[in-house]
């Protein structure tokens, strides 16, 4: 089955400002940014590439205009860098209203061979890194009383389903999951909602280079569809829970998946 057509952009974040995490490249991150600029937002995103932060942040000021799209390196194990992040933002804006915390790392390891260091940088990055952000993005909500605030983060299926090699990613994403239903209750009190996605598999270039063609077919035909997501289908789901179209909905995990098994 091919890939759908694109789906133009309908101003469903018009006048929105949004922070997005680990946007410099083609994968969510990335394509969460143009989603959210075509539907009308100003951004600010952000990632520990400081290359490629600053070439995305070029391509899309030159698309959609400079007053729209601003960067900031960011590494979310880092706090110093997280909490000038969200202050960059109010700064840049004098307001926030979305946060998208797509900011992980995976890799490959079978947990008998898995080191120390292995397991603690993949959950630092992937579990604490949205912790970090979700927590600086409802301290400002607290302050400022900003009903209406959005925080989506980027979960995974294997945070449901087992995984051989994935025990790290599985734990952390599934941390995830459970941080967004926890926060969920706690910002309800500010008028803040958080929801998070769960993609099974979306292609770009980078997972490409870190997964093996075996596994990447093994995966895709596990696919009602047979074949792999696009990182905008994901991105599209994301806009959605941005928006005032999911206004009664937090502390979900919706699957972005068409994975039978």
């Amino acid at each position: 089955m091919t890939s759908p057509a694109y789906v133009p952009g309908h101003g469903l974040l018009n006048g929105r400002t949004a922070v997005i995490t680990a946007a410099a490249g083609a994968g969510i991150g990335g394509a969460t940014a143009r989603r959210f600029l075509e539907e009308g937002a100003r951004i600010l995103v952000s990632d520990a590439h400081t290359r490629r932060l600053k070439e995305t942040e070029a391509a899309l000021a030159a698309e959609f205009g400079a007053d729209r799209v601003d960067s900031l390196p960011c590494d979310v194990t880092d706090e110093t860098q997280v909490q000038a992040l969200f202050d960059t933002a109010v700064r840049l804006h004098g307001r926030l209203d979305a946060v998208v915390n797509n900011a992980g790392l995976g890799g490959t390891a079978a947990l008998v061979d898995m080191t120390d260091e292995q397991w603690t940088r993949v959950l630092d990055v992937t579990l604490n890194g949205t912790f970090r952000c979700t927590r600086a993005a409802l301290r400002h909500f607290a302050r400022t009383g900003n009903d209406g605030g959005v925080i989506v983060n980027n979960a995974s299926v294997v945070g449901w389903r087992a995984q051989a090699g994935q025990a790290h990613y599985a734990a952390a994403k599934a941390g995830v999951m459970a941080l967004t239903r926890c926060a969920a209750i706690e910002a309800a009190e500010y008028g803040v909602r958080v929801n998070a996605v769960s993609p099974s598999l979306a292609m770009h270039p980078h997972l490409v280079k870190v997964t093996s063609a075996e596994l990447l077919a093994d995966l895709t035909a596990r696919e009602a569809f047979g074949r792999h997501a696009e990182p905008w289908e994901i991105a599209n789901v994301i806009v959605f829970l941005a928006s005032g179209y999911s206004s009664y909905m937090t502390g979900e995990t919706v699957s972005v998946s068409s994975q039978h098994a």
